[in-house]
């Protein structure tokens, strides 16, 4: 029998109405959902919120809405089918477990791999967060502090409780939060150009994918270019954000005409097939270095490239 084929129905056949307790205070409905509904995508989650089988005190309420104490939540039945082979495959758990570089009580920084999503979506059967729920049954709560694309790899930082969430966003919004990464830019990147400043606006490609492009109407970016090193007449960047656009580096790069190695929505289709010749299959960015301070604890800390980025170096040098 091909295994292949089996499914089952996970569902529940009965609406339920829900009470905010402390723990939950300040959470996004959609993050709330989810930790009531697990194994449930987030694109399941969000199609509830948007047709209005979603309630908060009788009305309706977008997904970023931020529950508070003693909302009424109702949660209407969910049914899905999804493969038994669906799962979390071992061989991840253990990947994620390996990588993670720091925990205490408050917070959990893993070195994320090139090719796995932040959290599960449309077309993501997990992320992440997912897998570290699966590793951490027991834990109060995990949430993604702040997010890396799927294609880039690096420090990427989960808060433990609602407190250690807040803090860290209210650093973040106090630009008290160093976020650092390296990327391979294509070509020679001029030594009096040290910083990249546009507005970047949010568009759907023909793909249908996501992409950001400057734009008047967007939102103002920053980018420092701190360092720069040179490989075979390319460009090795360090840089620092000061702002944290959706794909801001690689829209920057973009922007001004160096974009970033191995990237298959923003950079050079030429460029990048002959680099794939050299054993680059992937896009070459990587979150280096996180630094930030608050009341709970102060956490400063790197993440060596990955031995295919050091690979390709040693390559073009």
């Amino acid at each position: 029998m091909d295994t292949k084929k089996k499914s089952t129905n996970l569902q529940s056949t009965k609406v339920k109405l829900t009470n905010v307790d402390h723990e939950h205070v300040g959470r996004r409905l959609d993050n709330f959902l989810q930790s009531k509904l697990k194994n449930v995508p987030k694109s399941l989650i969000y199609k509830v919120i948007r047709d209005g089988q979603v309630r908060v005190n009788g009305g309706r309420k977008k997904p970023t809405y931020r529950v508070a104490y003693d909302d009424t939540v109702r949660i209407p039945p969910i049914h899905i089918k999804t493969d038994l082979k669906g799962d979390v495959p071992q061989k991840r758990l253990e990947q994620i477990s390996e990588s993670i570089i720091f925990e205490n009580d408050h917070y959990l920084i893993i070195d994320k791999p090139c090719g796995l999503a932040a959290h599960g979506g449309t077309g993501q059967h997990y992320g992440v967060i997912e897998i570290l729920r699966r590793l951490r049954p027991y834990a109060a709560r995990l949430d993604l502090a702040h997010r890396l694309d799927k294609e880039t790899s690096g420090c990427l930082l989960i808060a433990k409780s609602l407190r250690a969430l807040q803090e860290f966003q209210l650093a973040n919004d106090e630009n008290r939060v160093i976020k650092k990464y390296k990327a391979l830019l294509l070509g020679d990147v001029p030594s009096h150009l040290t910083k990249i400043e546009s507005r970047l606006d949010i568009r759907r490609a023909s793909n249908g994918h996501r992409q950001a492009r400057v734009s008047e109407a967007g939102k103002y970016a920053s980018t420092i270019i701190e360092k720069k090193e040179s490989y075979g007449g390319n460009t090795l960047a360090y840089l620092k954000l000061e702002t944290g656009r959706m794909h801001q580096i690689r829209a920057h790069c973009l922007h001004i005409g160096f974009p970033i190695a191995g990237d298959r929505e923003y950079g050079s289709t030429d460029a990048n097939k002959h680099l794939r010749e050299r054993g680059l299959s992937r896009l070459f960015l990587h979150a280096f270095y996180l630094r930030f301070r608050t009341s709970l604890c102060d956490v400063d800390i790197s993440s060596p490239l990955p031995a295919e980025l050091k690979a390709l170096l040693t390559s073009l040098n």
